[in-house]
């Protein structure tokens, strides 16, 4: 079973499987490749190799025809249900601008975490109603940028509040919030978060805050929350308890406008099912003491062995999940507000927009990051590290790790060379620590791989590029170049980086 599309033309069928055959995992997690990366990789891969000679070690390749294709994916999903509905792409999952310029293009608004964040976008055009700022910690100087620009806020606690208050009366300006909102209670437990205002507190904050009559420096014009995880379940609990709330903002005073569920829309990794799940089973074998280990010293990603009983809850990205983004959201928004009306319409009836702000799910298969392999040394234990140009900050977030089956690119540089035998082992990257691998896991090499050989890590657009990059040990970050296969060069730097 797959979950994304997989290309029946033969020829692209047997690119794909060339691609795959440089680099297994022990065992495999395929990823789902985009044509554009197929076509990159397998038909341009010397324009590639230039890049790479050109821009450095590691190299982010990103193309936005993707993301233009899964907004449109959610967009039909509520045009189908006629939904006033608007995609905020949360700008944290990448900093890249082409990606604020294609969300901009087709309509999509931006979620902005910093004042950097929130200056680009108004610098590249997006219009302030098209803007939120959700910044986890809002400085002065973020909301007082904010407000110059008319670009509402959402607000997370009192004090944020307080601050809002003062800045629009310094500035005589009127501002608008969402108020973000937690703590619902979904299968008779309450849902923790360390962000918005509980729920069973919201009698407290309307009292906190002048309604639209009054000559008040903040209006109120949105709900907003953000769950973690990608459970439907969550956020059909959290739609129902927070319509009655918005009926009741409204019932004194307050014109809100819209609803926003925050992102966490699920997407998928890899093409099998049957993959992932018997990863699951030999890393469990391999962590009992079954096998031999599949993970760098037989790391538990979140699991322990305690005499010979596994505890612990695994610490990395559900890479294989169905449903995705548009099928979730579509299932989401049909489920039962009360008997006889859906969430949809119940939304709908309101006269609601509805907003979402994913991040990841937008940017699937929008990315790919490229390295250059600098050594390959065997060790006594049999298996092999090879060393690559880059540090595990440039392909992280807060989990654990990054679990897809990387590729392996033979270079004109490398295929010069004696090619080592087939073999196993670990990819390991350039900061100065024992701890310093590019993946936990084990790989095998059955074609031999080389000093000058490009790693390619497949769909990384999404949070892994950027999230965490570091510039520990003064290493330069990585470049970020555009593919356009339409124009006179291949790649051009993004404006992130001009």
């Amino acid at each position: 079973m797959t979950c994304s599309f997989e290309t029946s033309d033969p020829t692209d069928r047997q690119r794909i499987a060339t691609l795959r055959s440089f680099c297994q995992g022990t065992p495999p997690l395929d990823a789902v490749l985009e044509p554009w990366m197929v076509e990159l990789l397998s038909d341009r891969r010397l324009e590639l190799d230039a890049a790479c000679e050109r821009f450095g070690s590691p190299l982010n390749v990103i193309s936005a025809e993707p993301m233009v294709r899964n907004i449109e994916q959610l967009n039909r999903v509520a045009n189908e249900r006629d939904l006033r509905f608007q995609v905020y792409f949360a700008r944290k999952a990448n900093k890249c601008l082409a990606f604020v310029d294609a969300a901009n293009w087709i309509g999509a608004g931006i979620d902005v975490a910093s004042e950097a964040e929130c200056q680009q976008a108004i610098d590249r055009g997006v219009r302030s109603a098209d803007i939120l700022c959700t910044a986890a910690i809002k400085p002065r100087s973020l909301i007082r940028l904010c407000l110059q620009n008319r670009v509402p806020i959402a607000i997370d606690n009192i004090d944020e509040l307080r601050c809002v208050e003062a800045v629009a009366a310094e500035l005589a300006i009127e501002a608008e919030v969402a108020i973000r909102i937690s703590g619902f209670q979904h299968d008779g437990e309450k849902l923790f978060s360390r962000f918005g205002f509980d729920i069973d507190e919201a009698g407290h904050l309307l009292r906190q805050i002048p309604d639209s009559s009054d000559e008040a420096s903040v209006r109120v014009c949105g709900i907003h929350f953000h769950l973690d995880g990608y459970s439907a379940a969550q956020r059909i609990s959290a739609i129902r308890q927070s319509l009655p709330l918005i009926d009741r903002f409204r019932s004194l005073g307050h014109d809100v406008r819209f609803l926003d569920i925050g992102g966490g829309l699920p997407m998928c990794y890899l093409g099998s099912k049957s993959q992932w799940e018997a990863f699951h089973a030999e890393h469990r074998s391999a962590l009992l003491g079954e096998r031999k280990p599949i993970t760098f010293k037989n790391d538990g990603l979140g699991f322990i062995n305690v005499d010979g009983k596994l505890h612990g809850r695994r610490n990395t990205y559900p890479y294989y999940q169905s449903p995705t983004a548009a099928a979730w959201l579509a299932g989401v928004l049909d489920a039962e507000f009360e008997p006889g009306e859906t969430l949809a319409a119940a939304i709908r009836h309101r006269q609601l927009q509805l907003r979402c702000e994913p991040g990841r799910s937008v940017l699937n298969g929008c990315g790919i990051t490229v390295a250059r392999v600098e050594f390959v040394k065997r060790r006594p234990s049999g298996d092999s590290f090879v060393g690559v140009a880059m540090n595990r900050t440039q392909c992280r977030t807060g989990s654990d790790d990054f679990l897809v089956d990387p590729l392996v690119l033979q270079t004109n540089e490398s295929a010069s060379l004696d090619r080592n035998e087939a073999l196993a082992g670990y990819l390991v990257g350039a900061y100065c620590t024992e701890s310093e691998l590019i993946s936990l896991r084990r790989f095998r090499f059955p074609q031999g791989i080389a000093a000058g050989d490009l790693v390619v890590l497949p769909n990384t657009a999404g949070y892994f590029m950027h999230f965490l990059e570091s510039r520990s040990h003064q290493f330069p970050l990585a470049t970020n170049v555009v593919v356009d296969r339409n124009g006179e060069d291949l790649f051009h730097v993004d404006a992130i980086d001009s």
